[in-house]
């Protein structure tokens, strides 16, 4: 793959169980705000789809709703439910994922050692004037 996928597949990778993230998130934490839609196209391409800790759960990752992709590329989103459900994730009456309760907050707890490392950053991050937006 490219260098953009490899960067989508490594923070997918990471997303815990019984969690999830959005297109958006995942293209904000690789740094690459606004490209929702090329994440799904790299995901899509997934060449190590499952739950296994050697795989790319792309499952876990939904539109920030927290509906899924009709198209959801490996078996549809009914097998994406039967997934997420499987790992603890919350749905509500319209088949949307509860994203207040379920949504990963970038952040990941290393077996062995104290502490959160951040994936992403704070909610108080400027991304305009990082990326020379602002005017």
């Amino acid at each position: 793959m490219g260098d953009f996928s490899d960067r989508v597949f490594a923070v997918v990778r990471r997303i815990p169980r019984g969690k999830v993230a959005s297109y958006g998130q995942v293209g904000r934490m690789i740094g690459a705000p606004r490209s929702a839609r090329y994440v799904g196209y790299a995901l899509r391409a997934n060449p190590a789809p499952g739950q296994d800790p050697a795989d790319i759960p792309c499952h876990r990752v939904v539109f920030k709703d927290g509906s899924m992709a009709t198209g959801f590329a490996f078996g549809g989103p009914g097998e994406q439910r039967k997934m997420l459900e499987a790992e603890g994730v919350a749905f509500d009456d319209e088949g949307r994922v509860v994203m207040e309760a379920c949504q990963w907050d970038g952040r990941e707890t290393s077996a062995g050692e104290e502490g959160e490392y951040p994936l992403a950053p704070p909610e108080d991050f400027d991304w305009a004037r990082e990326l020379g937006e602002d005017d």
